[in-house]
């Protein structure tokens, strides 16, 4: 099988770090962007020596900025067609408001650039050079997009009416597109200093599980989404949640 090029955005912690490291553990050649170019060299960098191979390159980018994802998109494409995108940039960057509508118009404008303009461009940029048939789309949602907050809900609930629009828009060409939508994952930079002990366990309370996910196991789902046997599956919003929130 010929090696396949995955970019994963957003890729320097958390569950983007783990899906390179899925898609590297195969023997792809990934892409990782993100805006901090120390995060990105040291997970570059122990990806390779993990897997011996030169797998994993890097490239910083604002991608709720068209200039700078367009420099991002042009430095990809110089390698090639590539097989999968996985838009995992973003987060909640707007926690709460001062109450004011400046304030809260703020806090929906930034929300909404990180999480659905990351995604949008950086998708739309690399199109042209994205494999057909047989090209792969995964967006990272969140168990917020079906119950809330309302800024940050609401733009990755946007997210998922973008994966119904290009599934459709792709399909004919051979190219799917799906999202997962994690529920509380321990191990990344999410919550910050709001994940205290009793923040986890209210959290972990919530799972009928009785634990919290982990990015391993989002990446092995975006890993199945991606893969050629998934050829039938686009469209669809995989929920990952530990039964915090049953299927719909």
């Amino acid at each position: 099988m010929e090696q396949r090029r995955v970019v994963v955005s957003g890729g320097g912690t958390g569950i983007g770090l783990a899906t390179a490291e899925a898609f590297a553990g195969e023997g792809a050649q990934v892409t990782i962007l993100g805006r901090r170019a120390e995060v990105l060299s040291e997970a570059a960098a122990k990806l390779n020596t993990a897997y011996d191979a030169d797998l994993v390159g890097w490239t910083t980018a604002d991608l709720s900025d068209p200039r700078q994802t367009q420099a991002a998109v042009e430095a990809i494409a110089l390698k090639g067609p590539v097989d999968v995108i996985v838009t995992n940039a973003g987060g909640n960057v707007a926690f709460g408001d001062d109450g004011t509508l400046t304030g809260i118009a703020d806090s929906y404008r930034r929300n909404f650039e990180a999480n659905v303009l990351t995604a949008v461009l950086l998708t739309e940029g690399l199109l042209p050079y994205l494999r057909r048939p047989g090209g792969r789309i995964v967006h990272l949602s969140s168990i917020a997009a079906v119950r809330g907050p309302g800024s940050y809900g609401g733009a990755k609930a946007a997210l998922h009416a973008y994966t119904y629009e290009l599934a459709q828009r792709l399909g004919p060409e051979g190219v799917t597109v799906n999202a997962v939508a994690p529920g509380y994952v321990a191990g990344t930079e999410f919550f910050g200093d709001r994940a205290t002990p009793e923040f986890v366990r209210s959290r972990v309370d919530q799972t009928l599980v009785g634990k919290p996910g982990t990015p391993g196991e989002v990446a092995a789902a975006i890993r199945y989404l991606a893969s050629p046997e998934a050829g039938y599956v686009t469209g669809q919003i995989l929920h990952i949640n530990g039964g915090t929130m049953l299927g719909r």
